[in-house]
């Protein structure tokens, strides 16, 4: 059976921490070209004279894109090489920010914003499939962790900029950041990356691509992983089509105090990281899974009991995101490696698929929270069942046998 196979011993080996900081930056474009975009949703409804579910649907259709073409460019890296895919969907990524960036109706910019979607989404497949070409076990997990370290820092300054810059150069302007940083990203592919997989063009043949996701979606191992992921990180999203709507309407917070007020959100997942770093040195990164279960439980308990019972505040709103959001920096480093340690052999299309439930988790919470209607009904309801699906799927997943990990 043709495989995709890591490059020799004697190709060159980026170090841990190399790894960690270009994965980073892979997987921060997508969340930070998201979390830069929602303290200007409102503003954009009144710019464009319309509605605030078209708008959200910009903001939708950025996790359709997203998460569908990450079933594309993860088993196209396998085939081609982590590089040049992610040079090519980078490309799309640009081009669609300038689409954004010069839209004259809500209809071009859904759509462009859709293609940004679809470049960025090459960022979460091919960081942890350079990860798993290169390491395993808790070496694997300690650098999910410094990737989420690191990644903490982007999505908790974005909203903050955002909000500035909307207040001070208008929508548009966010828009010419999110340009910026696609090139930063291009650059750092091309001076510091190492490919990481020989080229084999029979992984991209559509027959071996279904096998391969028919394999993993009737992996009871792969798909609750996925789910524990699903629930958790795929709430994280899905908070996005809703906190602006609540905060700055709900609220009254400016856009500006809504940028600096998501400092709670992506500044809890910061300093989860930093404690799982400490803790995971004595426990490892599966005893951690548990504990990070218990805060989103608890955050869950708390979204629904504070938005039931009393009116919408920032600290009745951020204090359970932020319980929620600390929670999900314990189950993300091993849950992700548990999740590709099965596939060497098709590292992309693992990684491609389990982003898939995460993006996707947070699409169907944005489509549930849209047929709600009601911001705080919605949050109130589907980012608890998000929550309790984590739970659920972990205590069905430690359940299972390990997978035979092939020899390297």
């Amino acid at each position: 059976m043709n495989m995709t196979q890591p490059l020799p011993a004697k190709a060159p080996v980026m170090s841990e921490r190399k790894v960690s900081i270009i994965g980073a930056l892979l997987v921060g474009i997508g969340p930070v070209s998201m979390a830069l975009f929602t303290p200007a949703m409102p503003e954009i409804v009144r710019a464009f004279g319309t509605t605030e579910a078209a708008v959200k649907m910009a903001l939708s259709s950025y996790f359709a894109g997203f998460a569908f073409a990450q079933l594309v460019c993860g088993p196209l890296s396998d085939g081609y090489g982590r590089r040049p895919i992610t040079f090519a969907f980078m490309a799309i990524y640009l081009v669609a920010t300038v689409a954004a960036l010069l839209a004259p109706t809500i209809e071009l910019l859904v759509l462009a914003r859709f293609f940004q979607g679809v470049g960025a989404a090459v960022g979460v497949a091919i960081s942890r499939a350079i990860v798993r070409d290169l390491f395993t076990n808790e070496r694997s997990a300690r650098i999910m962790n410094l990737i989420g370290l690191i990644l903490g820092i982007g999505p908790a300054l974005a909203p903050t900029l955002g909000g500035i810059t909307l207040t001070l150069f208008g929508w548009h302007a966010i828009f010419v950041f999110m340009l910026i940083a696609g090139v930063v990203i291009i650059l750092v592919v091309r001076f510091s990356m190492v490919e990481t997989v020989a080229r084999d063009l029979s992984r991209i043949h559509p027959a071996a691509l279904m096998r391969s996701y028919r394999k993993l979606l009737t992996d009871p191992y792969f798909t609750m992983c996925s789910l524990v992921l699903g629930g958790g990180i795929g709430a994280i999203y899905a908070l996005a089509t809703i906190l602006p709507f609540i905060l700055i309407d709900e609220a009254g917070l400016t856009p500006t105090e809504f940028g600096l007020g998501m400092l709670m959100q992506s500044g809890s997942f910061f300093f989860g990281s930093l404690v799982v770093r400490r803790m995971m040195r004595r426990m490892g990164a599966y005893r951690l899974v548990p504990i990070g279960l218990v805060f989103i439980a608890c955050g869950s308990l708390a979204c629904a009991a504070s938005l039931s019972l009393l009116e919408p505040t920032f600290l009745s709103v951020m204090l359970p995101v932020g319980i929620f959001v600390f929670g999900n920096a314990f189950t993300m480093p091993a849950m992700t490696t548990a999740s590709l340690a099965g596939y060497p052999h098709m590292a992309g299309a693992a990684a491609s698929m389990n982003g898939f439930f995460q993006m996707g988790g947070g699409l169907a919470g944005g489509i549930a929270a849209a047929i709600i209607g009601d911001p705080v009904v919605a949050m109130a309801t589907v980012i608890p069942a998000m929550g309790v699906t984590a739970v659920l799927a972990w205590l069905y997943w430690r359940t299972l046998p390990e997978p035979t990990i092939p020899m390297r």
